[in-house]
């Protein structure tokens, strides 16, 4: 089998779901002819560890270690919390303290393109000497952190590999990057950094077709979208007893849905029964503007604050929902994010209620799948409707899904995709 060199921040026991698109990867490329070799931080700062994730690590599989001198530990001494949010990418959004500003700013301006920059030099030194001997001929970066593409760009440069850069997110154009408080001129050395990434690598996998456009007018180098996906589950039938609407991952001020709180919150004071069987599920952090939400709308008696859920539970009480609920921030530049989660809720073959921006991409493939319903924030009446209607189905035990077309999105098949891009 051919030998590919895989570069990635985010491994097993790291959690999030950063680490899911190339630890499947890594499981699927055997199938293809391909021996994929990972290459991970020793001692890296992962801000949400899943030990569980370590028993999905695909046997056999090659991993290289070394250390990384990542910032966070001295940023910690001022502000151990703080620092953890911001290394998440997690930044506040109102009322930023003055302890917010600085470290958005040093973070910002002294580490560019983030905080990982420091494992480049190292990493290109001793990758050089295992390429050479063990005659590799493909290497691939994943980002972000972006930092890992200059490792791909000084291997490229020292030997006559074919390097792949895939993005998980974009670059320069990534929502929180002018939160960041960055400066004219490290604005520039950013969009210098970017534009030098995608016209060396070979070839750029991306996971929108936003982001393809987009990087369409920085580079002539061939991109190619492999969106994330989902892995087969054991079917699970049972539902909860409840009326259960449930998101998974970070709910913060931007993806705050307004509107859903409000239509629920007259639902319960219009209709009894609606308002016994109501249960709304939020695993992951929630931000303390929608929590002030959910309170106005008097709702917080309904809510069940479950904190991190490593992915394994996850994906069992996906399926035991009755709704899920698939959020973006109502912005331009969030129009090409297309949730992870969102390839799960289609294996989970629950209702998905997305809310997001207009020309999302998520929403278009809730509607060619036939998997759920898609608003706007502004609407309220309608998103109403939707749920009173599934809320009759679901008191008469026929809440159910028939969506079409979704193996495409199965992760055998998006790894059969990426091996023909090698």
């Amino acid at each position: 089998m051919r030998k590919v060199l895989v570069i990635t921040y985010y491994w097993p026991p790291a959690g999030g779901p950063g680490v899911q698109r190339w630890l499947k990867f890594v499981k699927y490329l055997p199938d293809f002819g391909f021996a994929p070799i990972v290459y991970a931080p020793e001692n890296p700062s992962y801000p949400i560890l899943d030990e569980k994730l370590l028993e999905e690590l695909p046997e056999n599989v090659r991993v290289l270690k070394q250390p990384i001198r990542e910032p966070y530990f001295f940023a910690s001494l001022l502000s151990k919390k703080k620092t953890k949010s911001i290394s998440s990418g997690i930044i506040p959004e109102k009322k930023l303290s003055l302890m917010d500003r600085m470290l958005l700013w040093v973070r910002g301006n002294f580490f560019i393109p983030d905080a990982r920059k420091f494992w480049v030099k190292p990493s290109v030194k001793f990758l050089s000497e295992y390429i050479s001997k063990e005659k590799i001929e493909t290497i691939i970066t994943t980002g972000p952190p972006h930092s890992l593409h200059l490792i791909g760009m000084g291997l490229k440069r020292n030997h006559s590999v074919r390097w792949i850069a895939d993005f998980r997110d974009p670059w320069t154009s990534i929502g929180y990057h002018n939160k960041l408080r960055l400066t004219s001129s490290s604005i520039r050395k950013h969009k210098k950094m970017e534009h030098e990434v995608l016209n060396s690598a070979d070839k750029i996998v991306v996971t929108s077709s936003t982001t393809k456009k987009e990087f369409e007018q920085i580079t002539k180098r061939p991109i190619e979208v492999i969106t994330n996906g989902f892995e087969s589950i054991s079917k699970n039938d049972s539902r909860d007893d409840h009326f259960t609407i449930s998101h998974f991952g970070s709910l913060l001020t931007g993806r705050n849905p307004d509107n859903l709180w409000k239509a629920l919150g007259e639902l319960i004071s219009e209709n009894e029964s609606f308002k016994v069987s109501l249960r709304i599920q939020l695993a992951g952090v929630v931000g303390q503007e929608v929590l002030q939400s959910l309170e106005k709308s008097k709702l917080m008696d309904f809510v069940d604050l479950m904190g991190y859920v490593s992915h394994d539970e996850i994906l069992k009480l996906q399926q035991k929902s009755q709704v899920l609920l698939l959020l973006e921030i109502d912005s331009k530049e969030t129009q090409g994010i297309i949730p992870g989660k969102l390839f799960e809720y289609l294996s989970a073959k629950r209702p998905i209620l997305a809310i997001g921006p207009q020309d999302w991409e998520a929403a278009q493939i809730v509607k060619e799948t036939e998997s759920g319903a898609v608003f706007l924030h502004k609407e309220v009446d309608s998103l109403k409707n939707v749920l009173l209607k599934w809320f009759q189905q679901y008191t008469n035990n026929e809440l159910e899904l028939t969506s079409k077309d979704i193996e495409r999105y199965h992760r055998r098949n998006l790894t059969d995709a990426l091996a023909n891009i090698i």
